[in-house]
């Protein structure tokens, strides 16, 4: 059986017995610190979580930094940064054309384009024109941009514009910190607000972070409730749970990088395709490493597209239809009031 077909297999076994890890996890994490030690630690921190693994450092969760939380810096299993370092840090090994795009920070979510429903995302500078000049004209936003994004054309209109279109993803409260020799698990309630911060969206975050001997693995299962009213969200690319590569391990960087997807599609002709899984691949600081990101079978869409670029953005996207083929109908989603939309994905 091939590599990938393997990893699915593992991910879709794993998936069934999530739920009786999560009904186990507190008699378990009593029954482990009567240990002298777990393998696994999570410290709360004043900027969000550390995640250690054997006393180092696996992943840190940051709430406070941006527009939205992220997971920055990932490691791997050779001890090398599975992420890109900017914006967060700017080193040498990274050459200026992989500075770009200062919101792609880590592993994170967000979306261009969500709102109560009736919102929609302005075609126009009239329209953009208009929505800013009524404050309470709209509830929702752009999520997936920060202000780092526009900071060099906020003098612009077009920069303004964008800047009052944010939307913001905060962290509420975490309902569930556990530990186990064999995973960490934080779950975490986050709510979608609109730049004056009336919240649109309410979201329930899980992640679970395990290890093999030759691999890291994060599941990130994402449960967004209509608590306020129906929610829409558009058929946006810039959408989706994203992660942003290592600078070398990007194709544009010349070094090697490249990108397969489960149907066999190579760089960028697996852009906007759906597929079961994806994987980026590269070196990184003298390790051939890669990135297989996978999607659930219960996750709405399955099989997701994947919004996955050459210079190093790899994004799971179910939103967006027609933004990746003409062809294709909108794609736009709504959820009703007092439902539910899930994602679920796994990272290895």
């Amino acid at each position: 059986m091939p590599r990938y077909a393997l990893i699915f297999t593992f991910y879709s076994l794993c998936f069934v017995i999530i739920s009786q890890v999560q009904a186990n996890a507190q008699s378990d994490s009593s029954e482990a610190s009567s240990a002298a030690a777990l393998r696994f630690e999570i410290k709360e921190t004043s900027i969000g979580l550390t995640i250690n693994v054997d006393g180092k450092l696996f992943a840190r969760y940051v709430i406070d930094q941006a527009n939205k939380p992220y997971l920055w810096p990932i490691i791997g299993p050779t001890g090398k940064p599975m992420t890109r370092a900017f914006p967060m840090e700017s080193i040498p090994s990274e050459p200026k054309d992989q500075r770009d795009h200062p919101h792609h920070r880590g592993l994170l979510f967000g979306h261009e384009s969500a709102g109560l429903q009736g919102w929609k995302f302005p075609r126009s500078a009239k329209a953009w024109d208009a929505i800013l000049a009524n404050e309470r004209s709209f509830v929702g936003g752009d999520s997936w941009h920060e202000k780092a994004t526009y900071d060099k054309s906020n003098r612009s209109k077009t920069g303004k514009r964008r800047l009052g279109m944010m939307a913001s993803i905060k962290h509420r409260q975490f309902t569930a910190l556990k530990t186990t020799n064999d995973l960490a698990l934080a779950v975490e309630l986050c709510d979608h607000v609109d730049r004056l911060g009336k919240r649109f969206l309410t979201e329930k975050r899980q992640m679970i972070f395990r290890v093999t001997e030759n691999t890291r693995i994060i599941d990130v299962n994402q449960t967004f409730l209509a608590e306020d009213g129906a929610v829409v969200l558009h058929g946006r690319k810039d959408a989706g749970l994203s992660i942003r590569v290592p600078a070398s391990m990007a194709i544009d960087s010349g070094k090697g990088g490249t990108v397969i997807n489960s149907k066999g599609l190579k760089d960028g002709a697996a852009w906007g395709q759906p597929a079961k899984w994806c994987d980026y691949q590269g070196p990184v600081a003298g390790d051939q490493l890669g990135i297989a990101f996978l999607n659930h079978p219960s996750s709405y869409r399955f099989p997701t597209r994947w919004h996955v670029r050459q210079y190093g953005l790899f994004a799971a996207n179910p939103f967006a239809m027609k933004a990746f083929d003409r062809d294709l109908e909108d794609g736009a989603t709504t959820i009703e009031q007092g439902g539910k939309l899930i994602l679920r994905h796994r990272l290895i």
